[in-house]
Formats: structure tokens, C-alpha cells, sequence
């Protein structure tokens, strides 16, 4: 249906939620759990490098080889851990596994060597695969299902809000240690020391609170074993190969993940490799998420009006351009900066990404399609952060002198610099696969999203189907809207016929008093503002409850009718018209507009009788043809324009052929 605006949840909602004792206890464990692991990754890749010596090559073989047994319990165990879950006492798994993460990280710097650092980091991730399904098992026993959202949504606060602060205690940390050490000589306690300390720590006190949360619920029974890596693989490629838009979207994805797992992996190396120590690493780790947080809560928002098929490749594509420009950075202020701005956009990517993955999924294989994603994420990350140092440390440090001046580049910065133009190149493929108004200029949508006036937001809907008739007076929308609602209930769809302005009790004597020649004139901009309030009782009333039922939904007339009409026939701006029709509906577009094209004088020809907008002059509706036309060359992926001067049936057949195209019905129709 409406394209969403992904968003943090609004300050209220946010403390309804965690106005309920339990779940807000629930809600502090998760944020302590997600604290001690974000401290953790940081120390553990900090001690890693402390374990190299120095050696420039070792570290960044010792740090990718962190990231690896962190992800690798999850490409193997993944799949599993929710069934193992299911037949277990949630409570008491959930502090049996902070227990044991709580033990393992404590005894990673009391041993000290690779051995167990790896080895601790696979058995924690381990543990971590089956603590986090029993938590995801227990939010909806402690919530009501109308506040269900607000608590997942807190619930990703906790799991990524943490992280800058994560970022900082570790840089205060070095701060600390360093204090430490200058006034004790015999100090022996390093950063990653003390922050594996305080992890460890944290992991015992989200024991002791789910202990003590009674209202966590047993909850043993069966579950069906999920499907492998490999199944889900194959599953979710097969659909996603018949969609351009899909398979531009995935590819896109896997692009930002690319370039982050680069960056992630070799972040360490190259704060090291501008002379700054474990602090510098904390602050820039910090900004990444920093970043990362102000594009997902603030992006979409600004560009709220903006194509979020576009917006997809286009941030993606600043964000690769910005990991580039980092790569050459040698300065730290500077790359920090830089740092945040890369977040931000990667943001807003990440956001969009899997708004619009939801958005253009059928319901029917949306859970094989998400399971190929998250698989094809996990095994490209694995392979990013293990081949990213090892090029890293292949290149080495190496100097450059020219005339007097000497540069030094390091393999870290070639690497990120690599796949910096990776993620460019991969967000400019993604546009071009996606993009939703090829003849509309990237620059003029800019411009008019900024100010709100884009006209048009290309989605598909989640739910049921969507589709309008537009034309001037006389194209036989009316006929062609019954034909096709005959059609679609002969297919078995359950089909809502409606129309505008008339398709409510309040849209009848709207239409009386607008259509009527006893009107007499009416303010254009009145007319506007009273088509608009039409159309807003219409979509809350009537169109969203049958789509959210999953009905097919077909409307005589839609908010193109008023671009074309009050937009260019009375010579207001139509993007100004469109503003006012987006915010109306909350931006929910039609899946495909279907506009009957004829002459108006034709059209006008038809016609027994003539209302108010039928008896406008000629050189009137010669605009409203044109705007029509005009909107269908903007975005044609969305936009039929079908010659209706054909026969009934001739136009009935074009009709069909282009909506059995649409992907909730093209599976459907194919096997019927």
C-alpha cells in the first residue's frame, strides 16, 4: 500500500511500551546484552592487533580473523537455533547463555593468546544464536499485539543505539588505561582488558535481571526445522531472477555490505595506520553508527517525497563515493567527519533497502525471499572480512617520494579504497535497474522532493491490489472498470469497485455540489482542496481497509484525476495539486494507472450531457489530455496509456495483458 517512512518510534510510544514492568526489564537486559557486545567486538579486534606484535600483516590477519568466528556460528547454527529454542524454558536458557557469555569473555584476557580468543568468540557467538530467537520468543508475552510494534522497534534501539556508546566507554577506556599505566608502572591491565572486564560484567547483570523476570514464559513445544542456507538460497534466487526490480535491489544490498564489511574490517588497521590508538578506534567505530542512526531516524524524512527506488541507488552511491574519499583521508578530524556522513547515507541505504524489499515482496514468498537475503548477507560478509585484510596485508606499508615530498600508503586505505568503488559502482547498476521515472531528471526530482512537490511515489502494495482508471470525459473509463472487475472475480480475487469523487456518503454530496452546473464557479484552488478532502475520506473509509483485507481495489478516477483537472486545466502547478493529494492519502499510490487516451473533442463528442467540468471549453481539456500524457512519460512503469478509440474489447484485451504483469497475479494467472 503507502510507501512507510521508516522513522524511530515517537517519544510517547516509545515510553508506553516501557511502561510495562516486565518487558522493560526485558528491554534493559537486551540493551546491557547489546552494550557488552558491541565492547566486545572493539576489544576483542583491539587485543587481536595488541597480539600481533606490531607486525603490520599479522594484525590484519588476526583481526579479520575475529569478524570471521563472530559470523561463522551464524552461517552454520543459524537456521537451527530457533527450533532448539522452542523446546526449552526461555528464562532459564537466557540466563544459562548470559552465564556462560558472561564466563567466556572474562577468561579471554586472563589466557591471552589467539587460541582462545577465537575460540571464546565462536563459543559466545554460539551461545548468542540461541539467546537472542528466546528473547525475540518472549516480547510478544509481555505486550498487548497493538503495542507489539513499539516494543520492536525499542527493541532495535537497544540492539544499535548502544554501539556509540559502546564506541565511547572503549575510548574513555584508553583514555583510562593510558592514565593508568603513566602513574603505575606495574599496571598491566590494557584497554581491551579492561573493557572485556566490563563486558563480561554486563553479561551478569542481564543474568541476574531475567532471573528475576517471572513473567517470561516457559514456552516449550514443536517447531518445524527451518530451511538451510543452502535451500533458502536456491529458494529465494529462483523468484528473485524474474524481477528486475528485486534483483536490482538485492544486488544493491549486497553492494553496502560489501563496502561495510571492508570498512569493519579493516577499521582498526587503518586508525593505526594514521598514528592513533585504541580511542581513535572507539571514536571512529562511534561515528559509523552515529552516522548510521541520523540516516535511518532523519534521512527518509527529508527525503520523505523522494522516489525510494531512487533513493536507494542514490545513497548507496554517495556512500561508496564517501568510503573512497576516506580512503585518502590522513587526517583523523577529517576522516571522522567523513565517517558520520558515510554512516548516514549507508543509513538511509540500509533502511530503504529493506523498506523496499518488503514493499515489493508478495506476502506469499516474502519469508523465502528474506531468509535468501539474510543467508546471501552472512556468507558475503564472511568473505568480505576474510579477504579484505589479506589484501590488506598483501599490499602492506609502502612509501612514495616525489621531489621532496614523501607519501605513505598503506594496504588498509587501497583496500577501502577498492571498495569504495565497488559500492559506487554498485549503487549506479542499482539505479539504473530501479529507477522509477526514467524521464524525469535525478536533479529535478532532488529539487522537487526537497519541497515537497514530487509527483509521484512508485511502490508496489503489501496487501491487495491497486489499480485506477484516468482519462478525459468520454474514454469509457466506466465501461473498462466493470470489465476488468468481471475479470478479476472470475479469477477468484475479491474486488472492490469504487470511484471518484462519489465513493463515500460524504464523496456523494461532494460530487453534488462539484459536478453540478448549479455550482456555478468555484475557486480553483477551493475545487482542489475540496477534491482532496474527497479523496482523504475515501482512502481512510473505503480503498486501505480493502486492501489491508487483501482485496483488489479499482477506482474510476484517483489523485491523477486532480493533477490533470485542477493541476494544468486550471493552471494551478500540478506538482502543487499532487503535494496536496499525497498528504490527503499518505502517498498511497496505485500499483498501475490505467489512462484511457482520446482527443478531447472526441471525448467531448460522446457525451449526452455535460456537467460543470464537462462544459469547460475545449482548450481546457486539451491541458487535462496532455497532463495525462505528460504523468504516463514520467513514469511509465506505472502508467498504461491505452488508445480509446479502439473497440470495447480491443481495450479490454491490452488492459489484461499488462496486468497479469503484476507480480501478485502473474503466478496466479500462469497456473490457472
Amino acid at each position: 500500500m503507502s510507501l512507510p517512512y521508516p522513522s524511530a518510534p515517537a517519544q510517547a510510544e516509545s515510553r508506553n511500551v516501557l511502561s510495562i514492568r516486565p518487558f522493560r526489564k526485558l528491554w534493559q537486559a537486551m540493551a546491557f546484552s547489546s552494550f557488552g557486545d558491541w565492547l566486545g567486538l572493539l576489544a576483542s579486534t583491539a587485543l587481536a592487533q595488541e597480539l600481533s606484535g606490531g607486525d603490520y600483516a599479522k594484525a590484519n590477519f588476526a583481526i579479520a580473523g575475529v569478524f570471521i568466528v563472530r559470523l561463522l556460528p551464524a552461517v552454520i547454527l543459524g537456521p537451527f537455533a530457533g527450533v532448539i529454542v522452542d523446546r526449552f524454558d526461555r528464562r532459564k536458557l537466557m540466563v544459562i547463555c548470559d552465564v556462560l557469555r558472561f564466563g567466556l569473555y572474562a577468561s579471554i584476557p586472563i589466557v591471552g593468546n589467539y587460541f582462545w580468543l577465537y575460540t571464546a568468540s565462536i563459543l559466545v557467538e554460539s551461545i548468542t544464536l540461541f539467546w537472542s530467537p528466546a528473547k525475540e520468543a518472549s516480547i510478544p508475552n509481555l505486550v498487548s499485539k497493538p503495542r507489539l510494534e513499539s516494543a520492536n522497534q525499542v527493541s532495535l534501539l537497544a540492539a544499535y543505539g548502544t554501539a556509540p556508546i559502546a564506541a565511547l566507554v572503549f575510548s574513555f577506556l584508553a583514555v583510562i588505561s593510558g592514565g593508568l599505566e603513566s602513574l603505575f608502572k606495574d599496571f598491566a591491565l590494557s584497554t581491551s582488558d579492561l573493557a572485556l572486564y566490563i563486558n563480561a560484567i554486563s553479561f551478569l547483570f542481564c543474568a541476574i535481571t531475567v532471573f528475576r523476570l517471572k513473567e517470561i514464559p516457559a514456552g516449550p513445544g514443536k517447531s518445524e526445522t527451518g530451511p538451510s542456507i543452502g535451500k533458502s538460497l536456491w529458494d529465494g534466487f529462483k523468484f528473485i531472477r524474474e524481477s528486475k526490480v528485486i534483483g536490482g535491489l538485492i544486488f544493491g544490498m549486497l553492494g553496502a555490505f560489501f563496502a561495510a564489511g571492508a570498512v569493519i574490517g579493516l577499521a582498526r588497521t587503518f586508525v593505526g595506520d594514521l598514528s592513533a590508538g585504541d580511542a581513535a578506534y572507539g571514536i571512529l567505530f562511534g561515528s559509523v553508527f552515529t552516522g548510521l542512526a541520523l540516516g535511518i531516524s532523519v534521512g527518509p524524512r527529508i527525503f520523505n517525497q523522494f522516489s525510494r527506488r531512487r533513493l536507494f541507488g542514490l545513497s548507496l552511491s554517495i556512500a561508496g563515493f564517501l568510503l573512497i574519499i576516506l580512503s585518502l583521508v590522513l587526517n583523523l578530524v577529517l576522516a571522522i567527519v567523513i565517517t558520520i556522513f558515510l554512516g548516514a547515507f549507508a543509513g538511509i541505504s540500509w533502511v530503504t533497502g529493506f523498506t523496499l524489499l518488503g514493499l515489493e515482496v508478495e506476502d506469499s514468498v516474502r519469508g523465502r525471499t528474506f531468509a535468501f537475503v539474510q543467508s546471501l548477507i552472512r556468507v558475503c560478509l564472511v568473505f568480505v572480512l576474510a579477504v579484505a585484510p589479506i589484501i590488506a596485508a598483501s599490499i602492506g606499508k609502502h612509501s612514495f617520494e616525489f621531489n621532496s615530498t614523501k607519501v605513505t600508503y598503506n594496504g588498509a586505505a587501497f583496500t577501502m579504497f577498492f571498495a569504495g568503488i565497488i559500492g559506487f559502482i554498485v549503487g549506479i547498476i542499482s539505479y539504473q535497474k530501479m529507477k522509477d521515472r526514467p524521464n524525469v531528471s535525478l536533479w529535478s526530482d532532488i529539487q522537487s522532493a526537497l519541497r515537497g512537490e514530487l509527483g509521484t511515489i512508485t511502490g508496489n502494495t503489501t496487501q491487495g491490489i491497486f489499480i485506477s482508471f484516468e482519462g478525459g470525459e468520454g474514454a469509457g473509463k466506466s465501461t473498462q472498470s466493470n470489465l476488468l472487475k468481471s475479470w478479476f472475480e472470475e479469477k477468484g480475487f475479491k474486488v472492490l469497485l469504487t470511484r471518484e469523487p462519489g465513493g463515500t456518503n460524504l464523496g456523494n454530496q461532494l460530487r453534488s455540489i462539484l459536478l453540478a452546473n448549479e455550482t456555478g464557479e468555484i475557486s480553483p484552488r477551493a475545487e482542489a482542496l475540496m477534491y482532496a478532502a474527497d479523496r482523504a475520506h475515501h482512502v481512510y473509509s473505503i480503498v486501505r481497509p480493502a486492501l489491508q483485507n487483501g482485496e483488489v481495489v479499482i477506482t474510476d478516477r484517483y489523485l491523477d484525476s486532480s493533477i490533470a483537472y485542477q493541476g494544468a486545466g486550471r493552471v494551478l502547478l500540478p506538482t502543487e495539486v499532487a503535494r496536496i493529494s499525497r498528504w490527503a492519502t499518505e502517498s498511497l499510490t496505485p500499483i498501475l494507472t490505467i489512462i484511457l487516451d482520446l482527443p478531447a473533442n472526441v471525448g467531448l463528442s460522446r457525451l449526452k450531457g455535460a456537467d460543470r467540468l464537462e462544459s469547460e471549453p475545449l482548450v481546457f481539456h486539451e491541458r487535462v489530455r496532455q497532463e495525462y500524457l505528460n504523468l504516463a512519460n514520467s513514469d511509465p512503469e506505472r502508467y498504461l496509456v491505452v488508445d480509446a478509440s479502439l473497440t470495447e474489447t480491443e481495450i479490454h484485451k491490452i488492459i489484461i495483458e499488462r496486468v497479469v504483469l503484476i507480480p501478485q497475479i502473474k503466478s496466479i494467472y500462469l497456473n490457472s
